[in-house]
């Protein structure tokens, strides 16, 4: 009787210890559209561990330059995963993530994947080129590049293989203005409406990430994708926030996001691990020009070269369409 008094009084004193832990965190965690699929596997192991006990989330996936905008104005985030390094930059300049996000063994680079033609089953328009997408007749869903990270890299993937393909960086321009212009029927705020929109009906071919693609074929969905001869290398960075206020426990969860649990996880959804010791155990696609954002001057550069709201190439061609 003793000692069940005194494992009572100890209960009422230390609730927590009665619960079996002492934390008791929630993390927001803040991400772009697609990857949702992977963290419903990644949040529960992570929560198994040692470091996860305890450790609730709320999550919120969109289109990645929305998200970073929506951080920026006050949306609560411990943990961003967005699209491209320019939108974690943002909220750097913003004192919002540290600069040295980047810093880790993998600069700050969680996932990988490459830009790819999803197509319907069967590849009834024989789409396998660049070039291709600009046959007569030939309908592309891409998302919008002023809201989309996952519509930047396609727009890079493209002119980067107009390049491969001999064109000058005049030539080059020349071809994005005429996919967007003839070709382009729809673009969505995401990468993942853009697949929405595709399934849904619209369009001969979506491009989109990888990932994108083998989860719709997992999922059942009548498609087929094809990895063009020169396409860009995706790296989809994560980083914690200067303002959580639970920064043992978001560094904690960014941390398992790199072994190799998490990054099988990671893998069964389509995305490329950066543990190469896992990648070598799913079978990818090796495109023969596989070139990366780097190769084509940087994000600093490109970002004002092709995505600068006033006067790029892109806010051109998308004045052009009344966009």
């Amino acid at each position: 009787m003793r000692r069940i008094s005194l494992l009572l009084l100890l209960a009422l004193a230390f609730p927590a210890l009665a619960a079996g832990s002492g934390k008791d965190v929630k993390l927001a965690l803040v991400a772009y559209s697609t990857p949702k699929d992977a963290y419903t596997k990644i949040i529960p192991a992570f929560q198994k561990t040692a470091s996860g006990n305890g450790v609730s989330f709320s999550q919120s996936y969109g289109a990645s330059g929305e998200q970073a905008r929506a951080v920026l104005q006050g949306l609560p985030a411990d943990v961003v995963e967005l699209s491209l390094a320019p939108d974690v930059d943002a909220l750097v300049k913003a004192h919002l993530v540290a600069s040295s996000w980047n810093k880790n063994a993998y600069h700050g680079i969680v996932t990988r994947s490459v830009v790819v033609f999803i197509v319907r089953g069967g590849n009834p328009k024989h789409i396998r080129t660049w070039n291709d997408l600009l046959k007569s007749g030939v309908q592309v869903v891409t998302p919008n590049p002023f809201t989309s990270g996952g519509a930047r890299w396609n727009v890079m993937a493209a002119y980067g293989g107009a390049l491969r393909a001999g064109k000058s960086p005049k030539q080059a321009v020349a071809y994005l203005s005429e996919l967007f212009k003839k070709h382009v029927v729809a673009q969505p705020a995401s990468a993942r409406e853009g697949l929405q929109t595709f399934l849904a009906g619209k369009g001969d071919v979506l491009l989109s990430y990888e990932n994108e693609a083998i989860l719709a074929k997992n999922k059942g969905q009548s498609i087929n994708w094809v990895a063009p001869k020169a396409t860009i290398l995706i790296e989809n960075p994560i980083a914690v926030t200067s303002s959580t206020k639970h920064a043992k426990e978001a560094k904690a969860f960014v941390k398992f996001l790199y072994t190799p649990q998490a990054q099988s996880l990671f893998a069964e959804t389509g995305y490329r691990p950066v543990l190469k010791s896992i990648q070598r155990k799913f079978q990818f696609t090796n495109p023969r020009q596989l070139f990366t954002i780097k190769s084509l001057g940087g994000w600093t550069t490109v970002q004002k070269k092709f995505f600068d709201p006033n006067s790029s190439v892109m806010a051109t061609i998308e004045r052009g369409l009344g966009g």
